[in-house]
């Protein structure tokens, strides 16, 4: 079995969102992060909020998936680097915003302004977009590189978000599926968590 962790970006994900929609569909094995700050994002608080969601999976045994949207993806990221050992079947990373990019909500979110894209500890795909106003594809291409992660051009659909269209986007589905198939795992197993939550 799997467990989803939600990781929206800000201000949530709306009713349309395929974030929403997956969630809906998975029911009790997916849940959102709950951060004090969805409007005026604080990096901090992020990811904290996706180490509360990891430690509320239940039943402990369930591989565990990140499906992050947006800043979300920061927030992923960030909490992975900084959690080497916990045991994530693999991280989807849908339209991360460029931090160096003219349209990066600098001032909404600060905090998130000047973060390093470093290796992630587990299999990864970032979706990117040809015509998303937060990152070129080559931006999204170049996060993908330095976080070691597949990388996965979506057509031009915008943002990736309400706004697109996508529905219940089926096409991520199965990126998602793949990345999460127990024989691609490259990552801990459950029971070598290491100490606490992160």
């Amino acid at each position: 079995m799997i467990s989803y962790i939600i990781i929206p970006g800000i201000d949530g994900s709306d009713e349309d969102h395929w974030q929403t929609r997956w969630e809906r569909r998975w029911g009790a094995a997916a849940v959102r992060i709950a951060p004090s700050s969805w409007t005026a994002p604080d990096l901090e608080d992020w990811v904290a909020a996706v180490g509360t969601a990891y430690a509320g999976i239940s039943p402990k045994g369930h591989r565990v998936a990140l499906v992050a949207h947006s800043l979300g993806c920061w927030a992923a990221a960030i909490w992975l680097n900084r959690n080497p050992k916990r045991a994530v079947a693999g991280t989807l990373l849908v339209a991360p915003p460029d931090p160096g990019g003219p349209a990066f909500p600098g001032q909404a979110a600060p905090t998130f302004r000047h973060l390093p894209a470093e290796p992630l500890s587990c299999p990864a795909t970032v979706v990117g977009s040809g015509n998303d106003p937060y990152a070129s594809a080559g931006a999204a291409a170049g996060l993908a590189d330095r976080w070691r992660a597949g990388w996965h051009l979506a057509g031009d659909h915008g943002h990736l978000n309400s706004a697109s269209g996508l529905g219940d986007w089926p096409a991520g589905h199965r990126l998602l599926d793949a990345l999460t198939r127990p024989e691609d795992a490259g990552c801990p197993e459950p029971g070598d968590d290491g100490p606490g939550p992160g």
